[in-house]
């Protein structure tokens, strides 16, 4: 038996597809992809190549569960199910025992407190402004000259920061380029950009209530100084999934029946 995944957010698609047997599944193939402008082009696209990943066609599909902002745009799903849902269960596979889930995309952020059983008993989410985002890091990234990719070993080897008191991606934009144009260190700046989104989840999860363990996902997870830093604030580790942006796929994959 197979089913199929397909997470669609503001800013990347996902697919993957699963085998399932006698209770055991593995996981055959995953796509990740840019949304673009069109959700239903891009899900079509994710699921045409996870498909061949697989070595599979459509035939050999038993179920496809649709997740993600634009869930409802794709047609061919089977059913649609909520990202907080297919978030949890995406992560209670990676990590059984996590009670508090922070997940950073493109374009929102949220954080979802599970039950003993793994399943969402809270959440909020940020979808109404860019910061604290990967949106927020790719236009503050652009301003400085400085690829994402670095900001990593910036941050681990830049002991001071500059506080960045805009809340705002517009107004913080703002502020960096007047700070590059007093000759401010650009490594400081990025130092103090990890610690602004950082500041903005440690707030949600402070909103929401700390619980342990802590998993995070999105794709901002894969900038290891953003985890570090909000491991650091909240004082205790985080454990992120060697894949951390295909989790609500998988989580939809699991739930297809």
């Amino acid at each position: 038996m197979y089913t199929c995944g397909i997470d669609v957010g503001s800013a990347s698609a996902e697919a993957v597809i699963l085998e399932k047997n006698n209770g055991k599944f593995k996981i055959c193939s995953y796509i990740i992809s840019p949304t673009g402008g069109d959700s239903k082009e891009a899900a079509q696209k994710v699921y045409t190549n996870a498909l061949a990943g697989a070595g599979l066609e459509k035939k050999d599909i038993n179920s496809i569960v649709a997740t993600g902002y634009g869930r409802l745009n794709i047609p061919f799903a089977d059913k649609n199910i909520t990202e907080i849902t297919c978030h949890a269960r995406g992560v209670v596979n990676f990590f059984p025992l996590t009670k508090t889930v922070i997940d950073i995309g493109g374009q929102d952020s949220k954080v979802i407190k599970l039950d003993p059983e793994g399943n969402p008993a809270d959440f909020l989410m940020n979808d109404k402004c860019a910061a604290g985002t990967g949106r927020f890091l790719e236009v503050m990234s652009k301003v400085l000259e400085i690829d994402l990719e670095n900001f990593a070993d910036i941050f681990m080897k830049t002991k001071e920061k500059v506080d960045i008191s805009s809340t705002c991606t517009v107004f913080a934009e703002s502020e960096i380029v007047s700070l590059i144009g007093h000759g401010v260190d650009k490594n400081k700046i990025v130092k103090g950009l990890v610690y602004s989104i950082t500041n903005r989840i440690v707030s949600m999860v402070e909103r929401i209530g700390l619980e342990e363990p802590v998993c995070m996902t999105g794709g901002v997870a894969k900038n290891i100084a953003v985890v570090k830093a909000i491991s650091e604030k909240l004082q205790t580790s985080i454990s992120v999934p060697q894949e951390p942006q295909i989790t609500g796929a998988l989580g939809a994959a699991l739930l297809a029946n």
